[in-house]
């Protein structure tokens, strides 16, 4: 399928007509609460790569109900004096992958954290380690419905708040500059970065690239195609709690995250993406609340987006921040 979704000038000027809850920042602020409760934890252990020019570890720390999560942390080797910080989140079904993947930020001198996605890791790339300790109702397979009977549940919640813990925990290591932190991630990893740029008030710049979770009224109803689809075959079993779900949804849409955010932002969004329609992208896009941000448009992609050609584009952009 080619363009599916509204023509560009119309998708310039779309608005989501996603309802905020009213508690939606009490809800966020004591869940962060209840995860800080628990001891941050984080621990760094160095892996024997074979890499001469970035140095990595094995990182470890407590997210969600302090559950330990893992990720990477990579560094140019020989840094000696504390680095501009990118953590980055990954898309649906991948997780942190191995130690020597994803050189790209560390070579460009920074300090990169990449956060494994709890339970997901195991549908391409090179694999994750991190569990998802806590049970669920019925759902349908995947990860979109699990917990959706209620935003206490959710699986997200678990998600979103391990991705805050792990911001915290990049910048407690003494090699990164907690005040030069960017938070940057694909589909679902633009997802995840659209709610670290609402939670997390003191980051430089947010890049979310094709970003999954946004608009979630529209981008159910949209496309057929999975993941917003186990929401669709979810309900179509379930009759009759459509409000239900949405009411849930409405807790972790990017759009509402989006509607918080306070540093730059660069997003990326493809006409022909039928994973994550551009609409619901435009539409967490235009709820961004800082004036500074920007949207490339990749007139004939789909969810691969601008691939390498928008990295470039990032790497240039990031100059100006961190």
């Amino acid at each position: 399928m080619a363009l599916f979704d509204l023509p560009l000038d119309e998708l310039r000027a779309h608005r989501s007509e996603s309802v905020e809850p009213e508690d939606f920042d009490a809800f966020w602020a004591k869940t962060l609460e209840e995860a800080r409760e628990h001891e941050l934890d984080a621990r760094f252990e160095p892996v024997d790569t074979g890499l001469s020019t970035v140095e990595v570890y094995d990182v470890t720390f407590a997210g969600f109900g302090g559950h330990p999560v893992k990720g990477w942390l990579r560094l140019p080797a020989g840094a000696a004096e504390p680095l501009p910080l990118v953590v980055e989140f990954i898309g649906y079904g991948g997780g942190r992958g191995l130690p020597h993947e994803n050189l790209l930020w560390a070579s460009t001198g920074r300090a990169h954290f990449v956060m494994d996605t709890r339970g997901q890791g195991s549908a391409w790339g090179g694999g994750g380690g991190t569990a998802d300790p806590v049970g669920a109702a019925p759902a349908y397979p995947g990860f979109m419905t699990r917990g959706i009977e209620a935003p206490e549940n959710y699986y997200y919640r678990r998600v979103y708040t391990d991705a805050v813990r792990a911001v915290e925990a990049a910048r407690s290591h003494p090699l990164t500059d907690a005040g030069r932190t960017v938070a940057v991630g694909a589909s679902q990893g633009g997802g995840i970065t659209l709610a670290v740029g609402g939670l997390v008030p003191d980051l430089v710049a947010v890049a979310p690239d094709v970003p999954f979770l946004c608009d979630f009224p529209r981008a159910t109803t949209l496309t057929d195609r999975h993941p917003y689809r186990e929401i669709a075959l979810f309900l179509k079993t379930h009759r009759g709690r459509s409000a239900e779900v949405q009411r849930t949804l409405s807790y972790f849409d990017g759009v509402h995250f989006a509607a918080r955010g306070r540093v730059p932002a660069l997003f990326s969004a493809a006409l022909e993406d039928q994973t994550c329609p551009p609409s619901t992208v435009f539409a967490a896009f235009h709820a961004w609340a800082h004036d500074d941000k920007a949207i490339e448009v990749y007139d004939f992609n789909d969810h691969e987006g601008g691939g390498p050609f928008h990295e470039a584009e990032k790497l240039r952009w990031l100059r100006s921040y961190a």
